[in-house]
């Protein structure tokens, strides 16, 4: 059964480095099922305003603005309690797990042992992985491990996705794959998916508003 509705808004932010706008004054309401696109160059701003949603501005920049999911304000709390799933270029996996170890590690906490396998094991059947949780990602090929990436996202049970050029990288047929099955994923989990890049395809293929920075 999917969870209901959530939308993540945006309100007059505006991404300044050392002094200098980058970005903004941005508003914009993100809702379920319908992925919104932000559209620019890079040093246009795109990451940093993903970074400054998890909580993670680097040194340097400032901002200022609302960001609110559903009604509760999300800057000012501590990174793992904003809920946000985000997905980047690179996989990010960590090298010194296997497969099922990469997917523990984004589990609730309290979960029993069944549970826990239960849950990795359904992630991989869903991800069409089944039978390689003892793979190292080193032995995964370039989409299996985007796939890998995506699941454990959202294992970590999200409320939102941030999505920041996680297709860049993959290969033309790759691409197109992988897009569908993060905003089929993202659609049956009634997320809000907030995507940046600088590739009109990835705003044609999430098929809601196109916002050019």
């Amino acid at each position: 059964m999917s969870a209901a509705p959530r939308v993540l808004r945006l309100q007059a932010v505006e991404l300044c480095l050392e002094g200098r706008r980058l970005l903004g004054p941005l508003t914009c309401e993100v809702a379920a099922g319908r992925p919104t696109t932000l559209m620019g160059p890079s040093g246009s701003g795109k990451s940093s305003l993903l970074n400054w949603l998890i909580g993670a501005l680097p040194p340097g920049f400032s901002a200022r603005g609302e960001a609110l999911l559903d009604d509760k304000p999300l800057i000012g709390l501590p990174t793992n309690l904003r809920r946000l799933g985000i997905l980047f270029q690179d996989d990010v996996l960590f090298p010194h797990l296997n497969v099922e170890g990469n997917l523990a590690f984004a589990l609730p906490r309290g979960l029993d042992r069944l549970e826990r396998r239960q849950r990795i094991e359904a992630a991989l059947a869903e991800a069409e992985l089944a039978g390689l949780g003892a793979r190292a990602p080193d032995a995964l090929s370039g989409g299996q491990r985007a796939r890998v990436a995506l699941m454990r996202t959202l294992l970590a049970e999200p409320e939102a996705l941030l999505l920041d050029e996680p297709f860049a990288k993959l290969d033309v047929a790759l691409r197109d794959r992988f897009r569908r099955l993060v905003f089929e994923k993202a659609a049956a989990r009634n997320l809000p998916v907030l995507l940046v890049s600088h590739d009109p395809a990835d705003g044609v293929a999430a098929g809601g508003p196109v916002i050019n920075l």
